[in-house]
């Protein structure tokens, strides 16, 4: 079995990152509980950031809980993921899923992220190359 890493190369870690991301990010995808934006970089592999307000999860235990769990998934998907910088966004609701629920969400969050980031790219070559 392949060992996949969560070292800090895979982290966004300034807010000037985070910023670079929420400026305007060209891919998103959305559930009812977190919001995933996406841009390229060119260090070609992906990094990592996520938010959890005070207002969203009251308890640190459980931004922690949440950031652990998406930290973990991230760190298991990172192979199928085209080299963008995302910013992981939780909105009210998150703390109120389950463990197996919140794993569902992300596993699709994953991939719709991962195939718009891949037309993003493909679409951004094709306009570089058509010029």
């Amino acid at each position: 079995m392949k060992q996949y890493s969560y070292g800090r190369e895979l982290r966004l870690l300034t807010p000037a990152q985070f910023q670079q991301v929420f400026n305007a990010p060209p891919v998103k995808a959305v559930t009812a509980e977190l919001t995933m934006l996406a841009t390229p970089n060119s260090l070609g592999h992906p990094r990592l950031g996520v938010t959890i307000s005070k207002k969203r999860a009251k308890l640190a235990v459980d931004r922690n809980r949440i950031k652990r769990k998406i930290r973990e998934n991230f760190r298991l998907k990172q192979h199928k993921i085209p080299a963008f910088d995302i910013v992981v966004i939780a909105k009210s609701g998150i703390v109120d899923l389950d463990s197996d629920v919140l794993q569902q969400r992300l596993d699709y969050l994953w991939r719709t992220i991962s195939k718009r980031c891949a037309q993003y790219q493909s679409a951004a070559s094709d306009s570089t190359s058509g010029s």
